[in-house]
């Protein structure tokens, strides 16, 4: 018997990194585990690991229909929701000058209206058993980061949306925690879309010296049993968020010096 033995946790974004390490995180704490994804297969392989019952929704959270089917397939079947873990999402790395609006359209649609559109059909039942709306946010979302134009927009509106739907529910037992692991080992960087829109496939920093998935998914399982309002992570995302808050100038010049020396940088004129 876990701490979330018979609660219902819906994770968007669980077939790769943060989301389905927060799937195997839940299920170890004994929670009923519903999986929300693109891909079925990855999904159907993450799920034949959990020690608990669970269920696959093939998901496009960019779809509004897809959403609202997600949390009808998991009342159906369990007949609760207790978690709606909103991490599905995607990065770009181009400037903005040179990127297709198209490629911050396409972000904005997963980052953002996503987290809008599974909390929007989650929210009545989460209501009911005084449950829980996580974001998975990210630095970006306090401090706008160069070359992640459509990144950082998507999650300042995440965090903007979240706070408003913790406040309108001040008094109704809504507990609404946003999460922020600042740069953690996962695909999200390979998958980034570039100025046209293709994925950049190779990452620009050093994978394995980042905070690897399950440490991040153990700290939200974690705030999320404490009812936490925010959570911020690695040493580097707390000075940031710091920073950013008492000397906002002087944080422009050194996020624009750390972000022009990636390999390939977009802010280098040489790789132009």
């Amino acid at each position: 018997m876990g701490k979330w033995t018979d609660k219902v946790v819906v994770v968007t974004g669980a077939s790769s990194g943060i989301g389905a390490a927060c799937v195997k995180a839940f299920a170890a704490e004994g929670a009923t585990v519903v999986l929300a994804a693109r891909s079925t297969d990855k999904m159907k392989s993450i799920a034949q690991q959990l020690p608990t019952d669970h269920l696959c929704v093939a998901t496009d959270v960019a779809k509004e229909a897809d959403c609202k089917n997600l949390i009808d397939q998991t009342i159906d079947r369990f007949g609760r929701l207790d978690v709606l873990i909103n991490n599905a999402g995607i990065s770009m790395r181009a400037m903005f000058n040179e990127v297709e609006l198209s490629v911050l359209k396409q972000v904005m649609d997963i980052n953002f209206w996503g987290t809008v559109y599974c909390t929007k059909y989650a929210l009545p039942h989460l209501l009911k058993t005084k449950g829980s709306v996580v974001g998975v946010s990210s630095i970006a979302g306090y401090r706008g980061l160069p070359a992640r134009t459509g990144y950082s927009s998507s999650k300042f509106a995440m965090q903007g949306f979240l706070e408003s739907i913790r406040t309108e529910h001040l008094k109704d037992g809504l507990h609404v925690l946003v999460a922020c692991p600042g740069f953690t080992a996962s695909n999200i960087r390979n998958t980034a879309l570039s100025a046209d829109g293709a994925q950049q496939q190779e990452s620009p920093l050093k994978e394995e010296k980042l905070m690897t998935a399950a440490e991040v998914a153990n700290h939200i399982v974690r705030a999320t049993g404490q009812r936490k309002r925010t959570l911020i992570l690695t040493r580097q995302g707390k000075l940031t968020v710091f920073f950013n808050k008492w000397l906002p100038a002087w944080m422009d010049t050194m996020v624009y010096n750390h972000f022009a020396k990636e390999p390939d940088s977009p802010l280098n004129p040489k790789n132009k």
